[in-house]
């Protein structure tokens, strides 16, 4: 039995085989081949993989969202069997005498370079659709394994961490657990597996060796520990937790359709966080009241160019209409720091979590910003949609963003597309001075939304990544609840509406202080709904006090 002690990220207990991410270095070299036809029956190989792949794709996309979700995935498919595309490949081998990937990433580059130089948006556009295509080729041709898991079961997933880029592309349904040596609580990882109710544990160290690939293990999210091939003991008692979780869960289920509110009758909101429109299904089975946080940058990072208008829209409008008529907010773009993306073509910054990121993208890059806020705006006639802006530390900033979505709306009228005037607009409260000017932001905004994770992180000057700051990066500081209470008076004396929708706001043990500082809504993983609503309904708000405030 081999025991490795970590720091429990998200609770519960899981077992199965560990497996190690795969990250294949997908970097193309020309190499000099003798057998061309055997290279061309890999070529071919490659594309009859690439054509069933995004068959499945096609299906499960028009199935979730229609036959105009699933055009993207038919669209490649052409490509992939384009007469033009096909022949160029072919003719690079022979003319080369070299490998097929080679060939492959020299014909996606010159076709999307052709694509970029048309006139025509639409066509222009198609040159991102090549590059998917090509390194969808390159990927089969490498062996590369289809959303990063080569494994016929589903698996402990352990790495050293994972980026968001990476979490993204993951094929969850092969996930049980996560196991990382490094990470923290708000790491990408650790939030993706609150989002999946399923365990995780984080900062292992070097005690997580890749030797221990396939062994079987469990996993307990709340001790912090990975336990390879357990004594019969020790699954003993681990397989006892585990079937009392499963009660647990079941006795939540109760709670649905019950009202989120407290003993003395005080209401509160209970939203979901989500980062992609496939985790509506766990707002819904949560029976969350709607979605406090729709992380936008999803599409970003999972595309290999910028996301285009229509395809933003789908994905909102999928949203949007799947809460029929419960408010989702939708943050835009939020990038930078920990959040990269290649395309963006970003300098390399000292201190990203305090340089060009979030709004100040959107800021500096205004025809990327009208694309996300056309979306989001056409998005808006098929539901109750909000739109947030993250990463606000002034007032000219919020009035910028307003003028942007005026001229928007003005664009959007004359076009004769629908969309609700009545957006409501808010701002993440996520800095110390955002903070200390709530007073004045309150007045240009329908709604605040607290980010705790990064309102900590900048209020104690404590990176919110690192694993080892340990005691220091403390959200129940006096510093970060003063905030809170700073930005609650604001927001109200205002006559606008304030939630949270960092991880703090599924910390149980603050209830009673987001009651007593008059917090309105606690936006939270799906996973968190039930628990939380149980909380809620068990409290007497009157009775809550601000002792945590003190020092």
């Amino acid at each position: 039995m081999i025991v490795m002690q970590g720091k429990g990220v998200s609770k519960g207990v899981s077992n199965g085989k560990l497996y190690f991410y795969k990250r294949v270095d997908t970097t193309v070299t020309q190499q000099t081949v003798e057998d061309i036809e055997a290279e061309k029956a890999r070529f071919a190989e490659a594309q009859e993989k690439a054509m069933a792949q995004l068959g499945v794709l096609a299906d499960k996309a028009r199935e979730e969202a229609g036959d105009s979700a699933a055009l993207l995935f038919e669209t490649h498919a052409m490509f992939v069997e384009d007469d033009d595309y096909v022949d160029s490949v072919m003719e690079i081998m022979e003319d080369a005498q070299c490998n097929a990937e080679f060939a492959v990433r020299q014909t996606g580059d010159q076709f999307a370079a052709m694509f970029k130089a048309m006139d025509d948006a639409y066509m222009q556009a198609r040159s991102a659709d090549i590059l998917d295509v090509s390194q969808r080729l390159i990927n089969n041709l490498m062996g590369v394994a289809e959303g990063g898991i080569d494994a016929d079961e589903p698996v402990i997933l352990a790495a050293d961490d994972l980026a968001p880029s990476e979490t993204i592309q993951l094929d969850k349904s092969k996930i049980l657990a996560f196991a990382t040596s490094g990470g923290s609580g708000n790491s990408h990882t650790a939030i993706l597996a609150r989002t999946m109710a399923i365990p995780a544990v984080c900062g292992l160290g070097e005690e997580l060796k890749e030797e221990y690939e396939g062994r079987a293990a469990y996993i307990d999210g709340e001790t912090g520990q990975v336990i390879i091939e357990p004594d019969e003991l020790t699954e003993k008692a681990l397989q006892t937790k585990y079937e009392k979780q499963q009660e647990m869960k079941a006795l939540l289920q109760t709670m649905k359709g019950q009202e989120d509110v407290t003993l003395d009758g005080r209401e509160m909101m209970v939203y979901c966080n989500i980062g992609s429109p496939e985790d509506v299904d766990a707002v819904l089975s949560n029976d969350g009241q709607g979605i406090g946080l729709f992380r936008s940058e999803f599409l970003y990072l999972a595309s290999s160019d910028y996301p285009t208008e229509d395809e933003q829209f789908e994905a909102y409008k999928k949203v949007a209409a799947a809460m029929e008529g419960k408010r989702v907010v939708i943050r835009t773009l939020d990038i930078g720091a920990d959040k990269q993306v290649d395309y963006f073509q970003m300098e390399k910054e000292e201190n990203p979590a305090m340089g060009v990121r979030a709004i100040r993208i959107c800021l500096n890059r205004p025809e990327v910003f009208r694309t996300q806020l056309r979306a989001l705006y056409r998005a808006s006639a098929y539901g109750k949609v909000a739109i947030m802006f993250p990463m606000i530390t002034s007032v000219w900033e919020v009035k910028e963003c307003k003028r942007a979505c005026a001229s928007v709306m003005s664009e959007l009228e004359a076009e004769g597309i629908p969309f609700n005037k009545d957006t409501e607009i808010g701002i993440m409260i996520e800095t110390p001075a955002s903070v200390l000017i709530a007073d004045a932001l309150a007045k240009e905004v329908d709604f605040f939304s607290v980010g705790t994770n990064d309102l900590t992180q900048y209020t104690l000057a404590c990176d919110r990544q690192a694993n080892d700051l340990g005691k220091f990066f403390d959200a129940h500081h006096p510093a970060v609840l003063r905030a809170l209470k700073i930005a609650t008076d604001a927001a109200h004396a205002n006559g606008i509406w304030i939630g949270i929708c960092g991880e703090l706001g599924a910390d149980v043990t603050l209830l009673p202080t987001f009651l007593a500082i008059g917090i309105d809504e606690l936006s939270v993983t799906p996973s968190s709904v039930l628990p939380l609503r149980a909380e809620i309904r068990k409290s007497i708000a009157k009775t809550c006090t601000l002792d945590l405030l003190e020092c």
